[in-house]
């Protein structure tokens, strides 16, 4: 059996798919309300495929309960949010669940962290818990790093065909993991050590972080010098080695805008290019608002409350909020002690803000300045209802035969 710890955005797909796949699966988490939810068979977040997941598992046998299980392999996919004073990883989730654990583990089982963490964690604060707790590293106790590689969107899809990585000191526990992550994984599966796998996780999307930021950067130097920034970048990619991305609104979500501050926060000095596109995608949010500012006086509008953020999410046909730039943008607005924009997004059921709508054609209705700020598939396919409207485009969906009023990043 598997005891899966977490049942979020990675946790619980990850543990319906084991379930699918002929694995015995307890899922655990501290929320009681979500295993409530869960054990009447409702799905806690919207993902597309999960529901037909979901059931899958549970005619495998998956079960749910706040209780952790005595078994010989956990997976622990909680929460690794980072310290925005000093930037550094919050590793309380982890080494709470660890002690968790702990309590009712059997000698000989294998601990797997699959939460992204930085380079390090495992050794500095996961060891140390276990072998405070009196276990024997290696004889009680074992451990692995098995960090989640896929996306809110396509995660059924990218379970199954990503590649994973496993990082274990002990190969024979490497291979152990392997076998459990083989039998939904259809992607190669590398083996490697546990400070490698931790290292490359972070790197991935750093990687990412740093192209988004170029791009971001060159949207603000054309803009200060009224240049065409997505006509450049067309051009620019004709040339074969060239695939500079499309600018946005900022970067959001748990993994590229969280990830390389661990590395900015564990090695000062050392990340200078990381630093930097950090705080360009990071000030992207306050662009876009100085961007608003300006289309409100070129069109002599002075009103803000009709102004109107469509989209909340961190990117398009998802319900995940987190870190997203829409989030950033109000917190700006509340740091400036302007009164909040109307908002939108037809993904989030749940009032997260006072200004918040749930009907785009009432949200449209009492706004005269539209920022979209996700490309949603339904704004795509009512932009005839922008028509009228002036729109900023920030993700660069419209053309100005779709709208008349048009301005982009």
């Amino acid at each position: 059996m598997v005891n899966v710890v977490g049942l979020g955005y990675i946790g619980l797909p990850t543990a319906l798919m084991l379930a699918s796949h002929g694995v015995e699966i307890v899922g655990t988490d501290y929320d009681a309300k979500r295993i409530e939810r869960l054990q009447r068979g409702e799905i806690v977040f919207e993902e597309e495929g999960l529901e037909e997941l979901f059931h899958t598992a549970v005619e495998g046998g998956i079960r749910f309960s706040t209780d952790y299980q005595r078994t010989d392999i956990y997976i622990v996919a909680v929460p690794t949010p980072y310290n925005k004073s000093n930037k550094k990883l919050d590793a309380s989730y982890v080494i709470n669940a660890v002690k968790s654990i702990l309590a009712v583990a059997p000698r000989g089982a294998v601990i797997v962290v699959e939460s992204t963490i930085s380079p390090g964690t495992i050794e500095k604060y996961v060891k140390p818990v276990i072998e405070a707790e009196g276990f024997r590293l290696g004889e009680d106790i074992h451990i692995a790093h098995a960090p989640e590689r896929i996306i809110p969107g396509n995660m059924i899809y990218e379970l199954k065909h990503n590649s994973r990585t496993i990082g274990a000191d002990e190969p024979s526990v490497g291979a152990k993991i392997r076998s459990v992550y083989a039998s939904f994984c259809e992607g190669e599966i590398v083996l490697t050590d546990i400070k490698t796998a931790e290292m490359s996780k972070v790197v991935e999307n750093t990687f990412r972080d740093i192209n988004i930021a170029f791009a971001n950067e060159l949207a603000k130097i054309c803009r200060s010098d009224n240049m065409d920034v997505y006509e450049i970048i067309r051009v620019a990619n004709r040339h074969p080695r060239v695939n500079i991305l499309q600018p946005g609104p900022g970067v959001g979500g748990h993994c590229i805008s969280v990830d390389p501050w661990f590395l900015v926060g564990d090695y000062p000095g050392l990340a200078n290019i990381i630093l930097a596109a950090r705080k360009i995608n990071d000030s992207m949010p306050e662009f876009v608002l100085d961007r608003a500012r300006a289309i409100m006086t070129e069109n002599q509008l002075s009103d803000l409350s009709r102004v109107g953020l469509y989209g909340m999410t961190y990117k398009e046909n998802v319900d995940d909020i987190r870190e997203s730039p829409t989030l950033q943008l109000m917190e700006a607005m509340e740091r400036h002690l302007a009164a909040p924009l109307k908002v939108y997004d037809p993904y989030v059921k749940t009032r997260v803000f006072d200004s918040q709508y749930f009907d785009l054609d009432e949200f449209l209705s009492e706004t005269d300045l539209v920022i979209v700020m996700v490309g949603h598939d339904q704004i795509r396919k009512n932009a005839d209802k922008l028509r009228e409207k002036i729109v900023l485009d920030t993700r660069n969906l419209f053309t100005g035969e779709q709208i008349k009023k048009l301005y982009k990043l």
